[in-house]
């Protein structure tokens, strides 16, 4: 059983930057881990990918070229590092994880289905 717990989360400007962790434990077990989040009012929506045994790295158009996400094996965690913040970035943000391979590649990794592990979400709020 995989159990993540995420953190960093918090209130900042717009521009401003935050950078989000997620502590995994049974890290090795793990192929993927994703960062989603959602809004009031709006579904849970991907934010980036991770193919934690390799390089591989997915995000949404929406954060492209402002968030990276990355990771630490050393200390079992998952990083978003979130630059140039806007307002609609604002969501409770989720860290996800599966310990089976499936078809992550060529837009897999968005499938919120095949994540068995959530962690229970970190609060980002941006204002403007």
């Amino acid at each position: 059983q995989v159990q993540l717990v995420e953190s960093g989360g918090g209130s900042v400007q717009a521009g401003g930057s935050l950078r989000l962790s997620c502590i995994a434990t049974r890290y090795p077990s793990i192929f993927y881990m994703a960062w989603f989040r959602q809004a009031p009012g709006k579904e849970r929506e991907e934010v980036a990918g991770l193919y934690i045994r390799g390089t591989d790295t997915a995000y949404d158009d929406s954060v492209r070229g402002r968030f990276t996400i990355s990771q630490d094996i050393a200390k079992n965690t998952l990083y978003l590092q979130m630059n140039f913040l806007k307002p609609e970035d604002s969501a409770m943000y989720y860290c996800a994880a599966s310990d089976s391979t499936f078809g992550w590649v060529g837009g897999g990794w968005v499938d919120q289905a095949k994540y068995k592990y959530w962690g229970r979400g970190t609060q980002v709020t941006v204002s403007s």
